[in-house]
């Protein structure tokens, strides 16, 4: 009889949990093992946390020297970039120069960071500044001090890689959830299909819609989960790339698509560009949706939404 395997694990600083539909429980673990290492093996070819990753390879020649890398990884960047185009930019894995120095989302942060040296620090945010040589396999950044991260991507990119490990061993049916990105596939064990919630930003146990989804991803950002209140305003974990701030006035975005990469990877410039330029680019792209809730908990979605 089939019956579905869950095991929550904590992978690339997150809450990851693994799902298959199997009849048999000690293969089932086998399965959910193998998905886990690929995983692993994606967290250590993208940290920036650990010094001989070539994420940080890269990092440490910015402005000195290319540096060869492995196609995936190669692949992984190209593909961003074309994100980066499609988006204007307002998705971009050189924001590392801004990231973790100025906001600090661990509810500490008292005053908002000095916006001159925010802009100084702007200057190395630019997705057209990160070289690729094909033909070499190598990667540059060009100004000295630039930093590239795949906060932005990573974990969808992981989450499609471990379905694919899962289908090659004839899973026919799962769900690798990254932290609320998450990649379905198949059925449920009774048949019925998968079905998620979209959370509610001011209540997120309690879904306000559901979807039925199946070989579909979706992915959710929402300033709901890390934020500061600074001087009474909420700030959310999401930074606009083109200014440095954090972005205010979308309280969530959840986006679906059948690749969990796209749609983690679009989740933040689609809660950044604001409502109507968001709905107008999803509304140009075929197969991608989103639903998005503002600040006065107005909720808009793009043209194939049906909500329940």
């Amino acid at each position: 009889m089939l019956r579905e395997f869950k095991r929550p694990q904590k992978l690339m600083g997150n809450a990851f949990e693994i799902t298959v539909v199997s009849d048999d429980e000690k293969l089932a673990q086998d399965h959910i093992d193998a998905a886990i290492a690929e995983i692993r093996r994606i967290e250590k070819l993208l940290t920036t946390f650990s010094d001989d990753s070539q994420t940080n390879l890269i990092n440490r020649n910015a402005g000195i020297k290319p540096v060869q890398v492995d196609r995936e990884i190669f692949d992984l960047i190209e593909r961003s970039l074309r994100i980066s185009r499609i988006t204007d930019g307002y998705f971009d894995i050189s924001y590392g120069g801004i990231d973790k120095s100025f906001w600090n989302f661990d509810r500490e942060m008292k005053e908002l960071p000095n916006p001159e040296k925010i802009k100084d620090h702007l200057k190395l945010v630019n997705y057209q500044n990160i070289i690729l040589d094909r033909d070499s396999q190598t990667v540059f950044l060009k100004e000295k001090g630039m930093r590239i991260g795949f906060g932005g991507i990573g974990k969808g990119y992981a989450a499609e890689m471990a379905k694919r490990i899962l289908q090659e061993r004839n899973v026919h049916s799962g769900i690798v959830n990254a932290s609320g990105d998450l990649t379905t596939w198949g059925n449920q064990a009774d048949g019925k299909p998968w079905t998620v919630g979209i959370a509610d930003p001011d209540n997120a146990k309690q879904p306000f819609s559901y979807m039925n989804i199946t070989d579909m991803a979706v992915a959710t950002s929402g300033n709901y989960e890390k934020f500061v209140v600074i001087n009474g305003k909420k700030y959310s974990h999401t930074i606009n790339p083109k200014t440095g701030m954090p972005v205010s006035g979308v309280k969530s975005v959840t986006i679906f698509c059948p690749n969990a990469e796209i749609a983690d990877a679009m989740a933040t410039p689609v809660s950044i560009m604001g409502i109507d330029a968001a709905l107008g680019m999803i509304n140009q792209i075929n197969h991608l949706e989103c639903i998005i809730i503002d600040d006065e908990d107005r909720i808009y979605s793009s043209q194939n939404i049906n909500l329940k």
